[in-house]
């Protein structure tokens, strides 16, 4: 057997790597491995090599192989002294953007294989006649109008929200909410901004030719917003709603207001550990929850026609958000934590970080995973699903706590209904208030709060303290009820 050298893939997927073929076995094992990621067989030259040759260019390159069958079995090609010559500039023609690919001819076995490698394109993405193709495993796909634009924003270094919105001007956005954005960022960043704040925005790239971004949309909406919307419900079964909101807001004010009704909607119970105070604590962590509601708000699609969507349930909280793993990740590789970081919305995501709302970009789902270890929670569950991602976190069933107050504990994780429960936190929470208080804390009417409050008085959770019209109620047994 006669070589010479040759680049050749060995491994699989991700974990293929470049090596120098000088001995028969190292053919033997690229052989061996079959075609992956970087790596094709085709038995000769023909338009179904041409695809390849685009997938690869608008993944991360690779190589194809002439004169082998699917069994990695050496078959060979003809060729004469215009071979080279002859799919070099097929390849050149067929491709838009022009693909220029390397092509050597070896010997293997008295027969002659063609191996045709293929650089990964700057540009993104190439057609061939049209079509666009992208590598994914060891086969090639058509792209979508989705693949295609993201595959362009990531090849000029940007991303959709940093572009002009035709649609939307200034008379549609608040400067209120922009005054209070760059609030927070001034408090965050301890820091006071000299110019003002129109100039400031054009700093960040949020106005560009006096038109406003996007991102400038997303983040200052003033009235309602279709494209912002964000759907989050209390559920009993799959089918039974027994409380819900939908937001159509700025996505800044959104973070807020999404965490407050998903953290009126959790059971709360109170451990007392020996010492003077008592602690408060959720049945899931509001690190975890705030830390997936930012990366739901920061990296949806906002093109998908879906909203953002959190469903309550009584073990579970499933979040749903519209748009695919941004640059093809998967789950795999995002639990792994070994990917380069990309955010869909880079202005948005820059903001976000500038408020301190992010950490550091692409540790999300690293701190969710310990945040719920640490808490004693199963493991979230994170899935790719219907061209969004969804995540899921349990509730730890088997988990016994608050024993040592079980007045508190009791009433919050066993109570009746949740209309007795949400009073009872309310009261753990704003000691000391009367029934038109808790009534517009809840969200409710004062005759609801009035039985609710019978019920627990009946129980003995409760109890009223003070003169009749200046007193409040507590929750029974707490030390200092102004705390």
């Amino acid at each position: 057997m006669r070589f010479t050298n040759h680049r050749c893939i060995v491994g699989e997927g991700d974990n293929q790597v470049t090596v120098m073929i000088t001995s028969e076995a190292d053919l033997s094992n690229a052989l061996r491995q079959g075609e992956g990621q970087r790596l094709e067989y085709k038995l000769s030259f023909q338009k179904e090599v041409i695809e390849v040759v685009v997938a690869f260019a608008n993944a991360v390159g690779g190589d194809i192989i002439l004169g082998i069958d699917d069994n990695a079995q050496v078959q060979g090609v003809s060729v004469n002294s215009e071979t080279k010559k002859d799919i070099l500039n097929t390849i050149k023609q067929s491709t838009t953007p022009n693909i220029i690919v390397d092509i050597q001819l070896y010997e293997i076995c008295n027969k002659n294989v063609i191996v045709v490698s293929v650089q990964e394109q700057p540009i993104k993405p190439v057609a061939y006649k049209s079509r666009y193709y992208k590598r994914v495993a060891n086969s090639n796909h058509l792209m979508n109008l989705d693949d295609i634009s993201n595959e362009h924003l990531r090849s000029i270094n940007g991303s959709w929200d940093y572009y002009i919105d035709e649609r939307h001007s200034f008379g549609d956005i608040s400067m209120d909410k922009i005054v209070i954005l760059l609030g927070t960022i001034e408090e965050h960043q301890n820091k006071t901004f000299e110019d003002d704040p129109l100039t400031v925005l054009r700093k960040y790239e949020l106005l560009k030719n006096e038109q406003l971004t996007f991102a400038a949309y997303l983040l200052f909406v003033q009235n309602q917003s279709a494209i912002t919307t964000f759907q989050i419900g209390r559920f009993k079964s799959e089918t039974h709603i027994i409380d819900s909101v939908s937001f159509e807001s700025d996505i800044f004010s959104q973070v807020s207001a999404s965490l407050s009704f998903v953290e009126k909607h959790l059971m709360r119970e109170y451990v007392i550990d020996g010492s003077a105070q008592r602690e408060e604590r959720y049945d899931y962590p509001l690190e975890a929850i705030r830390e997936i509601v930012i990366n739901m708000i920061v990296h949806r699609d906002y093109r998908d026609s879906g909203h953002s969507v959190i469903k309550i349930f009584d073990e579970r909280i499933e979040f749903f958000n519209p748009g695919a793993l941004e640059g093809g990740l998967s789950v795999e590789q995002l639990l792994s934590g070994d990917y380069p970081s990309r955010a869909r919305n880079r202005a948005v995501a820059r903001v976000f970080k500038e408020c301190g709302y992010i950490e550091r970009y692409g540790s999300g789902i690293k701190r969710i995973l310990n945040v719920c270890h640490k808490y004693q929670l199963p493991r979230p569950c994170f899935e790719s699903k219907h061209n969004g991602f969804k995540v899921v976190l349990y509730k730890n069933k088997s988990a016994e706590r608050g024993k040592s107050n079980e007045g508190v504990s009791e009433g919050v994780s066993e109570g009746v209904n949740e209309g007795v429960n949400e009073l009872l936190m309310l009261i753990s929470r704003f000691p000391g208030e009367r029934i038109p208080f808790y009534s517009e804390k809840a969200s409710t009417s004062s005759k609801n709060i009035e039985r609710w409050m019978k019920h627990l008085k009946s129980q003995g959770k409760v109890l009223f303290r003070g003169a009749p019209k200046t007193g409040g109620y507590y929750v029974e047994g707490s030390e200092n009820p102004g705390y």
